[in-house]
């Protein structure tokens, strides 16, 4: 990237904005409390100033009848180059004593004195304050401090304030540019990353600094979107896969099946009989669908605002007994011993559903190679979960195709021979996603024993 390309961008950022409102707001504070001290030196050292020169008004008021006296005590007073200033002058105007060439024209007629340029013996310029003495015979006094000292240390301290206002400016202006370099960079690679994304490479991560700061977490937690939104992906790629492998076959079959109708010359009933199968066929596909929708439906949460507190130990219970004939017609021996309770908040009808799901599972995959076709119901409290477990004895599933088979339409090839879609385990987990659960397959010795674990309602205490 030019350096003409990143300037622009450089002043512009959030963080420069910052820095410089951040120095503005500083420099103007820092500037009233100067002004503030400078005041109140100013003012210390004037009044010190004001002190000592009413001091020595009312003791020269005290020699103000003996003109004589007067002037001699101007005369031995006077230093040329001493911070103590006097012009004693004459009715006339003209100079008696005193260290200073002239009646300062500044002070010239006031009655409250004030400041005033004056020369010394060395032609140098300097300030000083006066005020005037009221004396008697015609004379003219005036008694004045040289403060030249002090508008010198005063300049100094301006002139260092305003060159440490400067230098403070240029490094937070610096320090800012800094910053805002380093944003810029860290979210360069942000950008970078996010437009490899859109390209089309969802492999692409985030990199960390390792620094823990707020941009790594920023990034950790795009890196998870990230990776969640590859994992979807990914698995939107496997159902398009699957819908096209397990959805030709009966497609197919429903337009042999349609066409033999019509080709075969058996009359009204053979027409009825090639509908009937026609219309079973669509149904078969018309569930598949449904159990696409209603997977995505949980998915997307669109359930949330359902659900309702009631006992999983009566509806697994009852579930459980419904399906007791049709398990005996089938020769498999479906057994539960499940009291009342606990009470969960969830949507009834899906939890009814997913442990449907789990209990077709186990009677239609039970017996595979097996010659003990029971199925065992159970429903464990765990205390913060409740644990609704379905166990069978048939084949059961390999550890390495556990995680797998909770996908949409994976069937597993031992698993192909009986009809299925494959989304009867994809919807349980589903369902228990949606409430806060999980699905655990786990070893039956032989066989399988799935497990739905769903969280338990805690009622709150009233007072």
């Amino acid at each position: 990237m030019a350096l003409a390309d990143v300037t622009p961008r450089l002043f512009g950022t959030t963080a420069f904005r910052l820095a410089a409102i951040t120095v503005a707001a500083f420099l103007a504070a820092a500037a009233v409390i100067v002004v503030v001290l400078l005041s109140q030196v100013n003012g210390v050292l004037t009044e010190q100033v004001i002190a000592a020169l009413d001091a020595e008004k009312a003791e020269l008021q005290s020699h103000a009848g003996d003109a004589a006296s007067l002037t001699e005590t101007i005369k031995n007073r006077s230093r040329p180059e001493g911070p103590a200033l006097y012009f004693l002058s004459g009715a006339d105007g003209r100079k008696l004593a005193g260290n200073l060439n002239r009646l300062p024209p500044e002070i010239a007629g006031s009655a409250s004195g004030g400041t005033f340029h004056y020369e010394t013996a060395l032609a140098k310029e300097r300030l000083g304050v006066a005020i005037p003495v009221n004396v008697k015979d015609g004379l003219s006094l005036v008694i004045g401090r040289d403060i030249e000292d002090q508008r010198l240390i005063a300049d100094r301290i301006r002139r260092g304030v305003l060159f440490g206002f400067g230098l403070l400016s240029l490094i937070a202006l610096a320090g800012g540019a800094l910053a805002s370099r380093m944003l810029l960079a860290r979210l360069e690679t942000i950008n970078q990353t996010s437009r490899s994304i859109m390209a089309g490479d969802l492999s692409r991560r985030i990199p960390l600094q390792g620094s823990g700061d707020e941009f790594d977490d920023l990034s950790t937690q795009l890196n998870a979107m990230i990776e969640r939104i590859e994992l979807l992906m990914n698995s939107l790629r496997e159902v398009s896969d699957n819908i096209a492998h397990d959805l030709k076959t009966p497609l197919n079959r429903l337009r042999n099946r349609a066409e033999a109708a019509l080709l075969e010359s058996k009359g009204a009933d053979g027409y009825r009989e090639g509908l009937e199968r026609t219309i079973d066929e669509a149904d078969d596909l018309i569930k598949t669908f449904n159990a696409l929708l209603l997977i995505a439906r949980l998915e997307a949460g669109a359930f949330d605002a359902s659900k309702e507190q009631f006992d999983i130990g009566t509806m697994v219970r009852d579930a459980a007994e419904l399906y007791e004939p049709v398990a005996e017609e089938a020769g498999v021996a479906l057994t539960s011993s499940i009291a009342d309770g606990p009470s969960i908040v969830a949507n009834r009808q899906l939890v009814s559903q997913a442990v449907i799901n789990l209990i077709e599972n186990a009677l239609k995959y039970g017996r595979n190679g097996s010659a003990d076709g029971s199925i065992a119901v159970a429903v464990a409290n765990g205390g913060t979960n409740v644990e609704i477990s379905v166990a069978d004895h048939g084949p059961g599933i390999a550890p390495a195709d556990r995680e797998r088979v909770l996908k949409r339409f994976v069937r597993l090839e031992e698993s192909r021979t009986p009809p299925g879609t494959g989304l009867g385990l994809s919807l349980v987990a589903a369902v228990a996603r949606l409430h806060n659960g999980h699905v655990l397959l786990e070893d039956n010795a032989p066989g399988l024993r799935a497990i739905l674990v769903l969280p338990v309602h805690k009622e709150r205490r009233t007072v």
